[in-house]
């Protein structure tokens, strides 16, 4: 089953490194059931643009929380691979607070149709989970290419929007504060008269 937006994102159980106390520590997706997920699967640790990329989810770790967003991070890395990444990498380095998943088998990554069966590694693959458990948006990437923290943060800020306020939707390039559309037949093929001229980069 390919997983798309709008379906239930598969619980799993695995082992995660927890590098703020520094401990071994079992997860289940359901654990965070009534928070915002952002499951990150990655290829490897000791590695050249994963290190830049867990790097950006740190320093934007405390924007994060303030969404109510988790993280959780995910390599076919064991937790004791973790461990050592953490603390010897400098961009790592007493910067990572959120939970490191170890899935060596492979066994989640196929679940969320991420692993590479011809590297043996996760593709680039991340998922925004509703407080419902539900997948709202996802993204995967080839190997060599890292990806935009500020997209990620802006694409949770506008489903959150969207959440709660469930009769709105919100156009390219929508930021908070920016003008959003109310659907209907009435503005079909006449969109640009609902946003107002200079809003956006594109109008």
């Amino acid at each position: 089953m390919v997983l798309q937006p709008g379906m239930k994102a598969p619980d799993f159980e695995i082992e995660a490194y927890k590098p703020d106390t520094d401990e071994i520590v079992k997860v289940k997706l359901s654990d965070f059931k009534g928070k915002w997920v952002i499951l990150c699967f990655y290829p490897a640790d000791f590695t050249f643009v994963c290190s830049t990329e867990l790097a950006a989810m740190a320093h934007a770790y405390d924007t994060f929380k303030e969404l109510n967003v988790e993280v959780v991070s995910i390599s076919t890395d064991t937790v004791f691979d973790h461990k050592g990444w953490v603390e010897q990498e400098p961009l790592l380095k007493g910067r990572v607070k959120f939970l490191m998943g170890s899935d060596p088998t492979g066994k989640v990554a196929r679940t969320y149709g991420v692993y590479s069966e011809e590297s043996g590694v996760a593709f680039r693959g991340r998922f925004i989970i509703d407080p419902d458990g539900v997948i709202q948006a996802y993204e995967v990437v080839n190997l060599s290419m890292g990806r935009n923290v500020n997209e990620l943060i802006r694409q949770i800020k506008a489903l959150q929007y969207i959440r709660e306020h469930p009769d709105e939707v919100t156009p390219a390039q929508w930021e908070p504060g920016k003008p959003t559309i109310k659907p209907s037949i009435k503005i079909s093929g006449k969109v640009g008269d609902q946003i107002p001229k200079g809003s956006y980069s594109y109008w």
